[in-house]
């Protein structure tokens, strides 16, 4: 719920910064490694955008590849999850360098 109270901060903070009255679309880029449950945010975000100036706003989401950089070959691999092995050498321990976060990517204004 913290992460849908914020998402609906910043979208009412920027219809206020664009003298909007009403949003009609939010899009939401979610890294598949951001450890965010989309369906439980979407629906947490129907209850926080409730009576505001983005209740009934189009909700998109778009979901960002994981990828890790191996410790033991230094390949670029694609991550599902913190804990896959290298898809190339099979070490562990890759570490995340895209997917990892959550961000409001746009708001459409009317």
């Amino acid at each position: 719920m913290a992460l849908a109270e914020e998402v609906r901060r910043i979208v009412e903070d920027a219809a206020h910064a664009q003298s909007g009255e009403k949003v009609t679309g939010v899009v939401l880029e979610i890294g598949e490694l951001a450890s965010v449950e989309v369906e439980a945010l979407s629906f947490c975000l129907d209850l926080a955008l409730h009576g505001g100036v983005a209740e009934g706003a189009a909700l998109e989401i778009e979901t960002v590849p994981g990828e890790g950089i191996c410790p033991g070959c230094g390949a670029r691999v694609p991550l599902h999850t913190r804990l896959d092995p290298c898809v190339r050498c099979a070490s562990y321990g890759v570490r995340p360098v895209a997917g990892t976060s959550m961000r409001v990517k746009a708001v459409e204004i009317a």
